[in-house]
């Protein structure tokens, strides 16, 4: 996953909202969004490579979502899954807040990583193993890409401004679905500077990423009501930008 925006407690229907973009390699093989056979509690895309995740929640109300930290000095060899964090999570039954106390000290063996992890009903946590420090997050609306939450990049600052917009009436699928898909390019000057060059940095710029070999591949929406019904859409897409394919689940926290 390489955008994620979330409004959590911020708005009087839904405390939970999530849009996020998975960008990946489009020949690593992947499932949509679906209820796992071998965990038919949680629902959530599969990264076939490795066996994680990087977005899902649970009938019981537990969901995580997942970025990389872009860092390209730092690569490590035969690092662990970090689609195997979120994953894990959703499998368990630890808190937030305990299961990132547990991944803290071993935290520095996976190539870097952002992650959330949350309760309906309780709270949601922020971690990233590029800042070493367990944050709980209060109500508001956050915008999270491949550096540290609300790292003021282009593209979070557009897609959490207009999240937050959003919410001041009642937010629809498809009104976070065009804030997702949204292809303009910053001017080069508000380009970060990560170490993979001036013209990886613009191609990687959009909201929605097109490219022949990487780009995004799925875009997810997830509506919690406060009633405990969710409603959580995905739509894929191929290396032009088209869509592909669209699953959609809806269920009720137990």
């Amino acid at each position: 996953m390489c955008l994620i925006v979330i409004a959590w407690r911020s708005h009087r229907a839904y405390p939970l909202l999530i849009g996020a973009n998975r960008d990946e390699f489009h020949d690593r093989p992947s499932l949509p969004a679906g209820f796992w056979c071998d965990a038919p509690q949680l629902c959530a895309g599969r990264d076939l490579l490795a066996g994680g995740s990087w977005l899902g929640i649970t009938r019981g109300g537990r969901f995580a979502a997942l970025t990389n930290f872009r860092a390209p000095e730092a690569k490590a060899s035969n690092a662990p899954s970090r689609g195997e964090l979120v994953s894990a999570f959703l499998r368990g039954s630890d808190t937030p807040r305990s299961y990132l106390e547990q991944l803290q000290p071993q935290a520095a063996r996976h190539a870097g990583f952002n992650l959330l992890l949350g309760e309906l009903g309780g709270e949601l946590y922020y971690f990233s193993n590029r800042a070493d420090a367990i944050r709980r997050l209060e109500p508001g609306v956050y915008g999270l890409s491949n550096h540290l939450l609300d790292t003021p990049w282009p593209k979070v600052r557009a897609a959490r401004a207009n999240l937050a917009a959003l919410i001041e009436a009642e937010p629809g699928t498809d009104e976070i679905f065009a804030l997702l898909g949204e292809r303009s390019l910053p001017p080069a000057h508000e380009l970060p500077d990560t170490g993979v060059g001036q013209q990886h940095e613009q191609l990687l710029a959009p909201c929605f990423i097109v490219s022949e070999r990487y780009g995004t591949r799925a875009s997810t929406v997830v509506r919690v009501s406060r009633e405990g019904r969710v409603e959580f859409e995905e739509h894929s897409f191929d290396a032009r930008g088209k869509r592909q394919q669209t699953v959609a689940h809806r269920f009720r926290i137990t």
